[in-house]
């Protein structure tokens, strides 16, 4: 990891993931879909079933970006997963709920020690920016229900790529007007962390889920537990 007084030098600007890294993503889509999938009769874990959802929705993500036949929409690659994921189940469903299933990732909140953390690196002296797979009009949704004016939100559908790609990190400094060297990327996941890294940003690891960092050349230079240690450490 990288000595935090370097860092407090070189960054002029935190760069966040949104989907798992500012709001919680995992808790909040079992409490929409726990009442979904009750009144539907399926008797599985809604909890496993939202996993299953993410894991898919990831996976047909990351081929979407690596055919380079041109940008789907988050939104569509959702639906995609959600409509398969119920197939699995078992679960008979409409296109409408389909829809309003993913719509809701819209109305995320944030984890409970996001917003003062922000409020502290923004006191710091450090521009703020979101850089998320969402797309432009769901991440403009999204908000008023996280409650915090960031610099720049910025959708990878700008670069034409879903994230890890290169040009998702590239379109931010283009967007933002800082250099690589000068931007922390920060999330939850450890691909979001290699991806920014090898593009040549630094990254910090939100490690809420007590996970260890893969063998990568690609290391985070923070490890923190949370916003609050990020940002202490950062401001301190």
């Amino acid at each position: 990891m990288t000595d935090p007084e370097i860092l407090k030098r070189e960054i002029k600007i935190l760069v966040f993931d949104q989907y798992g890294t500012v709001v919680d993503m995992q808790k909040g889509l079992t409490e929409i879909a726990t009442p979904f999938l009750k009144e539907k009769g399926w008797e599985g874990n809604p909890h496993s079933f939202v996993t299953w959802w993410r894991r898919t929705h990831f996976e047909n993500s990351m081929i979407d970006a690596l055919c380079d036949r041109g940008h789907t929409p988050y939104r569509q690659i959702g639906h995609r997963a959600v409509s398969v994921v119920m197939d699995r189940a078992g679960i008979k469903y409409t296109q409408d709920e389909v829809q309003w299933l993913v719509s809701e990732i819209e109305k995320l909140k944030p984890f409970p020690d996001v917003i003062e953390a922000l409020g502290q690196l923004r006191e710091g002296g450090y521009q703020l920016a979101i850089l998320s797979n969402g797309d432009p009009d769901m991440l403009a949704n999204a908000g008023p229900h996280i409650g915090f004016p960031f610099d720049h939100v910025i959708s990878v559908e700008a670069a034409g790529y879903f994230k890890p790609h290169w040009a998702t990190y590239a379109t931010a400094c283009d967007i933002t007007g800082f250099d690589r060297t000068s931007c922390l990327f920060v999330a939850n996941h450890e691909f979001d962390c290699v991806g920014a890294k090898s593009f040549g940003m630094r990254s910090a690891f939100i490690d809420r889920r007590k996970r260890p960092f893969g063998a990568w050349p690609e290391q985070p230079d923070l490890i923190v537990e949370n916003f609050k240690e990020l940002a202490d450490t950062m401001c301190g």
